[in-house]
Protein backbone atom coordinates (compact mmCIF):
# COMPACT_ATOMS: atom_id res chain seq x y z
CA UNK A 1 0.00 0.00 0.00
CA UNK A 2 1.16 3.54 -0.82
CA UNK A 3 2.85 5.26 2.14
CA UNK A 4 0.31 8.05 1.77
CA UNK A 5 -2.28 5.70 3.30
CA UNK A 6 -2.63 3.57 6.40
CA UNK A 7 -4.88 0.53 6.71
CA UNK A 8 -7.61 0.55 9.33
CA UNK A 9 -10.23 -2.06 10.10
CA UNK A 10 -13.88 -1.61 11.04
CA UNK A 11 -16.67 -4.16 11.42
CA UNK A 12 -16.94 -4.46 7.63
CA UNK A 13 -13.25 -5.00 6.92
CA UNK A 14 -10.12 -3.19 5.80
CA UNK A 15 -10.19 0.47 4.77
CA UNK A 16 -7.32 2.59 3.37
CA UNK A 17 -7.24 5.96 5.14
CA UNK A 18 -5.01 8.93 4.25
CA UNK A 19 -1.95 8.66 6.48
CA UNK A 20 -2.15 12.33 7.41
CA UNK A 21 -5.82 12.16 8.43
CA UNK A 22 -7.01 12.21 12.02
CA UNK A 23 -10.27 10.62 10.93
CA UNK A 24 -10.47 6.87 10.44
CA UNK A 25 -12.20 4.00 8.69
CA UNK A 26 -15.85 4.86 9.28
CA UNK A 27 -15.33 8.47 8.23
CA UNK A 28 -13.50 7.31 5.11
CA UNK A 29 -16.38 5.02 4.22
CA UNK A 30 -18.77 7.97 4.53
CA UNK A 31 -16.55 10.10 2.29
CA UNK A 32 -16.62 7.32 -0.31
CA UNK A 33 -20.34 6.62 0.04
CA UNK A 34 -21.64 10.18 0.10
CA UNK A 35 -19.93 12.37 -2.53
CA UNK A 36 -23.15 14.38 -2.74
CA UNK A 37 -22.82 18.14 -2.36
CA UNK A 38 -19.17 18.85 -1.64
CA UNK A 39 -20.27 20.75 1.48
CA UNK A 40 -18.75 20.22 4.92
CA UNK A 41 -20.31 20.49 8.38
CA UNK A 42 -20.73 23.97 9.81
CA UNK A 43 -18.31 24.93 12.61
CA UNK A 44 -21.27 24.97 14.99
CA UNK A 45 -21.77 21.23 14.41
CA UNK A 46 -18.09 20.47 14.87
CA UNK A 47 -17.86 22.57 18.04
CA UNK A 48 -21.00 21.11 19.60
CA UNK A 49 -19.95 17.50 19.04
CA UNK A 50 -16.49 18.18 20.44
CA UNK A 51 -17.80 19.83 23.60
CA UNK A 52 -20.05 16.80 24.16
CA UNK A 53 -17.06 14.45 23.78
CA UNK A 54 -15.01 16.50 26.20
CA UNK A 55 -17.78 16.58 28.80
CA UNK A 56 -18.39 12.83 28.43
CA UNK A 57 -14.72 12.03 29.03
CA UNK A 58 -14.71 14.10 32.21
CA UNK A 59 -18.00 12.70 33.52
CA UNK A 60 -17.08 9.08 32.78
CA UNK A 61 -13.70 9.61 34.42
CA UNK A 62 -15.28 11.11 37.53
CA UNK A 63 -17.72 8.19 37.69
CA UNK A 64 -14.77 5.77 37.70
CA UNK A 65 -15.64 4.32 34.28
CA UNK A 66 -12.81 5.73 32.16
CA UNK A 67 -9.07 5.51 32.85
CA UNK A 68 -7.97 9.01 33.94
CA UNK A 69 -4.97 8.92 31.60
CA UNK A 70 -7.16 8.14 28.58
CA UNK A 71 -9.82 10.62 29.70
CA UNK A 72 -7.22 13.37 30.00
CA UNK A 73 -5.96 12.71 26.48
CA UNK A 74 -9.52 12.71 25.11
CA UNK A 75 -10.50 15.95 26.78
CA UNK A 76 -7.29 17.64 25.58
CA UNK A 77 -7.91 16.44 22.03
CA UNK A 78 -11.57 17.43 22.19
CA UNK A 79 -10.63 20.88 23.44
CA UNK A 80 -8.42 21.36 20.39
CA UNK A 81 -11.46 20.59 18.22
CA UNK A 82 -13.58 22.96 20.31
CA UNK A 83 -11.02 25.67 19.52
CA UNK A 84 -11.38 25.01 15.78
CA UNK A 85 -7.90 23.58 15.31
CA UNK A 86 -9.01 20.49 13.37
CA UNK A 87 -12.00 21.72 11.36
CA UNK A 88 -10.38 20.47 8.15
CA UNK A 89 -10.67 16.91 9.46
CA UNK A 90 -14.46 16.99 9.46
CA UNK A 91 -15.19 15.82 5.95
CA UNK A 92 -18.58 14.09 5.90
CA UNK A 93 -21.16 15.56 3.53
CA UNK A 94 -24.34 16.92 5.21
CA UNK A 95 -26.29 14.46 3.03
CA UNK A 96 -25.15 11.29 4.76
CA UNK A 97 -26.35 8.19 6.56
CA UNK A 98 -29.47 8.67 8.69
CA UNK A 99 -29.28 9.96 12.25
CA UNK A 100 -25.73 11.30 11.80
CA UNK A 101 -23.67 8.22 12.69
CA UNK A 102 -21.04 9.28 10.15
CA UNK A 103 -20.65 12.73 11.71
CA UNK A 104 -20.55 11.22 15.20
CA UNK A 105 -17.85 8.75 14.16
CA UNK A 106 -15.94 11.51 12.39
CA UNK A 107 -15.76 13.29 15.76
CA UNK A 108 -14.93 10.08 17.64
CA UNK A 109 -12.11 9.17 15.25
CA UNK A 110 -10.53 12.61 15.05
CA UNK A 111 -10.51 12.96 18.83
CA UNK A 112 -9.28 9.38 19.34
CA UNK A 113 -6.37 9.73 16.91
CA UNK A 114 -5.32 13.08 18.33
CA UNK A 115 -5.54 11.62 21.85
CA UNK A 116 -3.39 8.70 20.71
CA UNK A 117 -0.74 11.18 19.52
CA UNK A 118 -0.89 13.01 22.85
CA UNK A 119 -0.16 9.67 24.54
CA UNK A 120 2.84 9.10 22.26
CA UNK A 121 1.20 6.60 19.90
CA UNK A 122 0.61 6.47 16.16
CA UNK A 123 -2.65 7.36 14.46
CA UNK A 124 -4.80 4.28 14.03
CA UNK A 125 -3.46 2.52 17.13
CA UNK A 126 -6.86 2.17 18.76
CA UNK A 127 -5.53 -0.08 21.53
CA UNK A 128 -4.47 3.18 23.20
CA UNK A 129 -7.66 5.15 22.64
CA UNK A 130 -10.66 3.63 20.90
CA UNK A 131 -13.21 5.82 19.07
CA UNK A 132 -16.17 3.67 20.14
CA UNK A 133 -15.17 2.28 23.51
CA UNK A 134 -13.52 5.39 24.93
CA UNK A 135 -14.49 8.56 23.05
CA UNK A 136 -18.09 7.39 22.53
CA UNK A 137 -18.46 5.87 26.01
CA UNK A 138 -22.04 6.06 27.39
CA UNK A 139 -23.15 7.71 24.14
CA UNK A 140 -25.06 6.93 21.00
CA UNK A 141 -25.42 8.88 17.79
CA UNK A 142 -29.09 8.97 18.75
CA UNK A 143 -28.57 11.18 21.80
CA UNK A 144 -25.38 13.05 20.84
CA UNK A 145 -26.66 14.42 17.51
CA UNK A 146 -29.91 15.97 18.85
CA UNK A 147 -27.91 17.40 21.75
CA UNK A 148 -25.34 18.80 19.33
CA UNK A 149 -28.06 20.46 17.24
CA UNK A 150 -29.37 22.24 20.33
CA UNK A 151 -25.92 23.33 21.50
CA UNK A 152 -24.86 24.47 18.03
CA UNK A 153 -27.88 26.75 17.71
CA UNK A 154 -27.35 28.17 21.19
CA UNK A 155 -23.65 28.72 20.41
CA UNK A 156 -24.52 31.39 17.82
CA UNK A 157 -27.71 32.66 19.42
CA UNK A 158 -26.17 35.79 20.95
CA UNK A 159 -24.45 36.59 17.64
CA UNK A 160 -27.75 36.38 15.79
CA UNK A 161 -29.64 38.40 18.39
CA UNK A 162 -26.93 41.07 18.30
CA UNK A 163 -27.31 41.35 14.52
CA UNK A 164 -31.11 41.59 14.84
CA UNK A 165 -30.95 44.24 17.56
CA UNK A 166 -28.35 46.21 15.61
CA UNK A 167 -30.72 46.34 12.63
CA UNK A 168 -33.62 47.33 14.88
CA UNK A 169 -31.50 50.09 16.39
CA UNK A 170 -30.44 51.36 12.96
CA UNK A 171 -34.08 51.54 11.88
CA UNK A 172 -34.85 53.34 15.14
CA UNK A 173 -32.17 55.94 14.46
CA UNK A 174 -33.61 56.55 11.00
CA UNK A 175 -37.11 56.79 12.52
CA UNK A 176 -35.86 59.68 14.67
CA UNK A 177 -34.02 61.30 11.77
CA UNK A 178 -36.96 61.01 9.37
CA UNK A 179 -39.72 61.93 11.85
CA UNK A 180 -40.21 65.52 10.57
CA UNK A 181 -40.92 64.28 7.02
CA UNK A 182 -44.66 63.94 6.31
CA UNK A 183 -45.48 61.89 3.23
CA UNK A 184 -48.30 60.05 1.55
CA UNK A 185 -49.27 56.78 3.18
CA UNK A 186 -50.08 53.93 0.83
CA UNK A 187 -52.41 50.97 1.22
CA UNK A 188 -53.00 48.45 -1.59
CA UNK A 189 -50.11 50.38 -3.24
CA UNK A 190 -52.59 53.24 -3.69
CA UNK A 191 -52.63 56.67 -2.07
CA UNK A 192 -53.74 56.75 1.56
CA UNK A 193 -53.79 59.26 4.43
CA UNK A 194 -50.50 60.88 5.46
CA UNK A 195 -47.85 59.26 7.62
CA UNK A 196 -44.43 60.37 8.74
CA UNK A 197 -41.49 58.64 7.13
CA UNK A 198 -40.21 58.22 10.67
CA UNK A 199 -43.38 56.36 11.62
CA UNK A 200 -42.77 53.85 8.84
CA UNK A 201 -39.21 53.29 10.02
CA UNK A 202 -40.29 53.13 13.65
CA UNK A 203 -42.59 50.26 12.69
CA UNK A 204 -39.67 48.49 10.99
CA UNK A 205 -37.59 48.90 14.13
CA UNK A 206 -40.31 47.47 16.37
CA UNK A 207 -41.05 44.55 14.03
CA UNK A 208 -37.41 43.46 13.90
CA UNK A 209 -37.02 43.85 17.67
CA UNK A 210 -40.09 41.67 18.25
CA UNK A 211 -38.73 39.06 15.85
CA UNK A 212 -35.62 38.94 18.03
CA UNK A 213 -37.80 38.39 21.08
CA UNK A 214 -39.54 35.49 19.32
CA UNK A 215 -36.19 33.90 18.53
CA UNK A 216 -35.04 34.30 22.13
CA UNK A 217 -38.25 32.66 23.35
CA UNK A 218 -38.00 29.78 20.88
CA UNK A 219 -34.38 29.15 21.88
CA UNK A 220 -35.43 28.36 25.45
CA UNK A 221 -36.71 24.94 24.37
CA UNK A 222 -33.30 24.10 22.92
CA UNK A 223 -31.75 24.31 26.39
CA UNK A 224 -33.46 21.06 27.42
CA UNK A 225 -31.00 18.24 26.65
CA UNK A 226 -31.62 14.52 26.15
CA UNK A 227 -27.97 13.46 26.42
CA UNK A 228 -27.79 10.17 28.30
CA UNK A 229 -30.75 8.55 26.57
CA UNK A 230 -28.20 6.59 24.48
CA UNK A 231 -29.81 4.42 21.77
CA UNK A 232 -33.55 4.64 22.44
CA UNK A 233 -34.05 6.80 25.52
CA UNK A 234 -33.58 4.08 28.14
CA UNK A 235 -30.04 5.17 29.01
CA UNK A 236 -28.61 1.69 28.38
CA UNK A 237 -24.80 1.60 28.92
CA UNK A 238 -24.81 4.97 30.72
CA UNK A 239 -24.35 5.44 34.46
CA UNK A 240 -27.57 6.49 36.28
CA UNK A 241 -25.92 9.81 37.18
CA UNK A 242 -24.55 10.40 33.68
CA UNK A 243 -27.45 12.49 32.32
CA UNK A 244 -27.56 15.01 35.17
CA UNK A 245 -23.78 15.29 35.35
CA UNK A 246 -23.51 15.79 31.59
CA UNK A 247 -26.05 18.60 31.54
CA UNK A 248 -24.29 20.33 34.42
CA UNK A 249 -20.84 19.99 32.84
CA UNK A 250 -22.02 21.05 29.40
CA UNK A 251 -23.57 24.17 30.88
CA UNK A 252 -20.24 24.99 32.54
CA UNK A 253 -18.24 24.37 29.37
CA UNK A 254 -20.64 26.22 27.06
CA UNK A 255 -21.19 29.19 29.35
CA UNK A 256 -24.97 29.28 29.00
CA UNK A 257 -27.81 27.67 30.98
CA UNK A 258 -28.92 24.16 30.06
CA UNK A 259 -31.55 21.92 31.61
CA UNK A 260 -32.17 18.22 32.09
CA UNK A 261 -34.87 16.64 29.97
CA UNK A 262 -37.93 15.48 31.85
CA UNK A 263 -38.42 12.70 29.29
CA UNK A 264 -35.42 11.26 27.46
CA UNK A 265 -37.66 9.32 25.06
CA UNK A 266 -39.40 12.52 23.93
CA UNK A 267 -36.07 14.32 23.55
CA UNK A 268 -34.90 11.61 21.18
CA UNK A 269 -38.10 11.10 19.20
CA UNK A 270 -39.25 14.69 18.75
CA UNK A 271 -37.66 17.52 16.81
CA UNK A 272 -40.44 19.94 17.83
CA UNK A 273 -38.08 22.27 19.71
CA UNK A 274 -35.93 22.56 16.60
CA UNK A 275 -38.99 23.21 14.44
CA UNK A 276 -40.19 25.91 16.83
CA UNK A 277 -36.80 27.61 16.68
CA UNK A 278 -36.71 27.29 12.90
CA UNK A 279 -40.17 28.87 12.77
CA UNK A 280 -38.93 31.88 14.71
CA UNK A 281 -36.11 32.30 12.20
CA UNK A 282 -38.68 32.02 9.41
CA UNK A 283 -40.80 34.76 11.01
CA UNK A 284 -37.77 37.05 11.06
CA UNK A 285 -36.96 36.23 7.43
CA UNK A 286 -40.53 36.99 6.32
CA UNK A 287 -40.46 40.37 8.04
CA UNK A 288 -37.09 41.18 6.50
CA UNK A 289 -38.39 40.33 3.02
CA UNK A 290 -41.35 42.64 3.53
CA UNK A 291 -39.16 45.50 4.78
CA UNK A 292 -36.55 45.03 2.06
CA UNK A 293 -39.29 45.20 -0.55
CA UNK A 294 -40.68 48.41 0.99
CA UNK A 295 -37.23 49.96 0.75
CA UNK A 296 -36.94 48.88 -2.87
CA UNK A 297 -40.30 50.51 -3.62
CA UNK A 298 -39.58 53.72 -1.74
CA UNK A 299 -36.25 54.10 -3.53
CA UNK A 300 -37.61 53.23 -6.97
CA UNK A 301 -36.80 55.51 -9.89
CA UNK A 302 -35.27 57.92 -9.34
CA UNK A 303 -36.83 59.75 -12.27
CA UNK A 304 -39.82 57.48 -12.83
CA UNK A 305 -40.45 55.96 -9.39
CA UNK A 306 -41.33 57.05 -5.86
CA UNK A 307 -37.78 58.22 -5.08
CA UNK A 308 -38.59 58.97 -1.41
CA UNK A 309 -35.45 57.20 -0.21
CA UNK A 310 -31.89 57.50 -1.45
CA UNK A 311 -29.90 54.30 -0.90
CA UNK A 312 -26.11 54.25 -0.55
CA UNK A 313 -24.49 53.55 -3.91
CA UNK A 314 -22.31 50.52 -3.18
CA UNK A 315 -21.67 49.31 -6.74
CA UNK A 316 -22.60 50.05 -10.37
CA UNK A 317 -25.99 48.64 -11.24
CA UNK A 318 -25.72 47.67 -14.87
CA UNK A 319 -23.25 46.28 -17.39
CA UNK A 320 -24.98 48.18 -20.23
CA UNK A 321 -26.77 51.20 -18.72
CA UNK A 322 -24.25 53.81 -17.53
CA UNK A 323 -25.00 55.54 -14.25
CA UNK A 324 -27.57 53.00 -13.08
CA UNK A 325 -27.51 52.21 -9.35
CA UNK A 326 -29.65 49.40 -7.95
CA UNK A 327 -30.92 48.56 -4.43
CA UNK A 328 -28.49 45.66 -4.28
CA UNK A 329 -28.35 45.26 -0.50
CA UNK A 330 -32.13 44.96 -0.27
CA UNK A 331 -32.06 42.48 -3.16
CA UNK A 332 -29.38 40.48 -1.38
CA UNK A 333 -31.46 40.41 1.80
CA UNK A 334 -34.47 39.13 -0.13
CA UNK A 335 -32.47 36.30 -1.68
CA UNK A 336 -30.88 35.34 1.64
CA UNK A 337 -34.28 35.22 3.31
CA UNK A 338 -35.83 33.21 0.47
CA UNK A 339 -33.07 30.69 1.13
CA UNK A 340 -33.88 30.71 4.84
CA UNK A 341 -37.55 29.99 4.08
CA UNK A 342 -36.44 26.97 2.05
CA UNK A 343 -34.22 25.82 4.92
CA UNK A 344 -37.19 26.08 7.28
CA UNK A 345 -39.35 23.94 5.01
CA UNK A 346 -36.63 21.29 4.97
CA UNK A 347 -36.45 21.32 8.77
CA UNK A 348 -40.23 20.95 8.97
CA UNK A 349 -40.40 18.05 6.52
CA UNK A 350 -37.43 16.29 8.10
CA UNK A 351 -38.87 16.69 11.60
CA UNK A 352 -42.15 15.06 10.66
CA UNK A 353 -40.26 12.13 9.11
CA UNK A 354 -39.21 10.78 12.51
CA UNK A 355 -40.32 7.23 13.26
CA UNK A 356 -40.79 5.51 16.60
CA UNK A 357 -37.72 6.04 18.84
CA UNK A 358 -35.63 8.11 16.43
CA UNK A 359 -35.62 10.79 13.75
CA UNK A 360 -33.06 9.63 11.20
CA UNK A 361 -33.24 12.93 9.28
CA UNK A 362 -31.27 14.81 11.94
CA UNK A 363 -28.19 15.54 9.77
CA UNK A 364 -30.20 17.71 7.39
CA UNK A 365 -32.07 19.34 10.28
CA UNK A 366 -28.71 20.25 11.79
CA UNK A 367 -27.27 21.54 8.52
CA UNK A 368 -30.29 23.68 7.70
CA UNK A 369 -30.62 25.22 11.15
CA UNK A 370 -26.94 26.14 11.22
CA UNK A 371 -27.19 27.48 7.67
CA UNK A 372 -30.24 29.59 8.53
CA UNK A 373 -28.39 31.23 11.39
CA UNK A 374 -25.20 31.68 9.35
CA UNK A 375 -26.97 33.27 6.39
CA UNK A 376 -29.16 35.52 8.55
CA UNK A 377 -26.22 36.81 10.58
CA UNK A 378 -24.20 37.66 7.47
CA UNK A 379 -27.11 39.12 5.49
CA UNK A 380 -28.49 41.23 8.34
CA UNK A 381 -25.09 42.67 9.26
CA UNK A 382 -24.34 43.55 5.64
CA UNK A 383 -27.78 45.11 5.09
CA UNK A 384 -27.50 47.15 8.30
CA UNK A 385 -24.01 48.45 7.61
CA UNK A 386 -24.17 48.96 3.85
CA UNK A 387 -27.78 50.05 3.42
CA UNK A 388 -29.77 51.17 6.46
CA UNK A 389 -27.12 53.28 8.18
CA UNK A 390 -26.51 55.23 4.97
CA UNK A 391 -30.15 55.77 3.97
CA UNK A 392 -31.17 59.34 3.20
CA UNK A 393 -34.65 60.76 2.67
CA UNK A 394 -35.71 62.76 -0.37
CA UNK A 395 -37.94 65.16 1.52
CA UNK A 396 -38.82 67.24 -1.51
CA UNK A 397 -40.08 64.23 -3.44
CA UNK A 398 -41.98 62.76 -0.47
CA UNK A 399 -43.76 66.03 0.28
CA UNK A 400 -44.37 66.60 -3.42
CA UNK A 401 -46.26 63.32 -3.74
CA UNK A 402 -48.27 64.21 -0.64
CA UNK A 403 -49.33 67.54 -2.12
CA UNK A 404 -50.93 65.66 -5.03
CA UNK A 405 -52.74 63.17 -2.79
CA UNK A 406 -56.52 63.60 -3.04
CA UNK A 407 -57.02 61.13 -0.18
CA UNK A 408 -56.28 63.99 2.20
CA UNK A 409 -60.02 64.55 1.97
CA UNK A 410 -60.42 61.66 4.47
CA UNK A 411 -59.67 64.11 7.29
CA UNK A 412 -62.81 66.06 6.32
CA UNK A 413 -65.19 63.09 6.81
CA UNK A 414 -66.25 64.17 10.33
CA UNK A 415 -67.18 67.62 8.97
CA UNK A 416 -68.56 67.19 5.44
CA UNK A 417 -69.32 63.46 5.44
CA UNK A 418 -68.08 60.55 3.35
CA UNK A 419 -70.27 61.17 0.28
CA UNK A 420 -69.27 64.81 -0.14
CA UNK A 421 -65.68 63.78 0.51
CA UNK A 422 -65.80 61.27 -2.34
CA UNK A 423 -67.30 63.95 -4.61
CA UNK A 424 -64.48 66.35 -3.71
CA UNK A 425 -61.78 63.70 -4.26
CA UNK A 426 -63.11 62.76 -7.69
CA UNK A 427 -63.22 66.38 -8.82
CA UNK A 428 -59.74 67.07 -7.50
CA UNK A 429 -58.30 64.05 -9.33
CA UNK A 430 -60.20 64.89 -12.53
CA UNK A 431 -59.21 68.57 -12.61
CA UNK A 432 -55.81 68.50 -10.98
CA UNK A 433 -56.99 70.99 -8.36
CA UNK A 434 -56.11 70.59 -4.69
CA UNK A 435 -58.62 69.31 -2.16
CA UNK A 436 -58.38 72.71 -0.46
CA UNK A 437 -59.39 74.57 -3.60
CA UNK A 438 -62.31 72.25 -4.35
CA UNK A 439 -63.91 72.32 -0.88
CA UNK A 440 -63.62 76.11 -0.73
CA UNK A 441 -65.08 76.49 -4.24
CA UNK A 442 -68.00 74.26 -3.35
CA UNK A 443 -68.62 76.23 -0.20
CA UNK A 444 -68.18 73.23 2.08
CA UNK A 445 -65.45 74.98 4.13
CA UNK A 446 -64.00 78.41 4.55
CA UNK A 447 -60.35 78.95 3.67
CA UNK A 448 -59.48 79.11 7.36
CA UNK A 449 -61.35 75.87 8.11
CA UNK A 450 -59.74 74.12 5.12
CA UNK A 451 -56.25 75.14 6.17
CA UNK A 452 -56.83 73.91 9.71
CA UNK A 453 -58.45 70.61 8.80
CA UNK A 454 -56.08 69.78 5.94
CA UNK A 455 -52.93 70.15 8.04
CA UNK A 456 -51.13 66.95 6.95
CA UNK A 457 -48.74 67.04 9.89
CA UNK A 458 -51.64 67.04 12.33
CA UNK A 459 -53.21 64.12 10.49
CA UNK A 460 -50.23 61.92 11.42
CA UNK A 461 -51.05 62.40 15.10
CA UNK A 462 -54.48 60.75 14.85
CA UNK A 463 -57.76 61.94 16.31
CA UNK A 464 -60.68 63.73 14.67
CA UNK A 465 -59.62 66.77 12.68
CA UNK A 466 -62.77 68.74 13.47
CA UNK A 467 -61.90 68.56 17.16
CA UNK A 468 -65.37 67.19 17.97
CA UNK A 469 -67.22 63.90 17.69
CA UNK A 470 -68.45 62.55 14.39
CA UNK A 471 -72.18 62.89 13.86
Amino acid sequence: MDSDFRIENDSLGRVPVPASAYYGAQTQRAVTNFPISGMRPYPAFIWSMAVIKRAAAEVNRDLGLLDPRIADAILRAAQEVVEGRHNDQFVVDPFQAGAGTSHNMNANEVIANRAIELLGGQRGDYKLVNPNDHVNMAQSTNDTIPTAIRLGCLWRLDELLKAVESLSSAFGQKAHEFYPIVKSGRTHLQDAVPVRLGQEFGAYSTAVHRDGEKIKLAAEGLRRLGIGGTATGTGLNAHPEYHARMVKRLSELCGFPLYESDNLFESMQSMADQVFFSGALRALAQDLIRIANDIRLLSSGPATGLDELCLPAVQPGSSIMPGKVNPVMAEMLDMACFHVLGNDLTVTLAAQAGQLELNVMMPIIAHNLFEMMHVLIGAINAFTDKCVRGLEANREKAEGWLAKNAILVTALNPVIGYQKGAEVAKEAMATGKTIRDVVIAKGYLSAQEADRLLDATQMTEGGIQSGGSQG
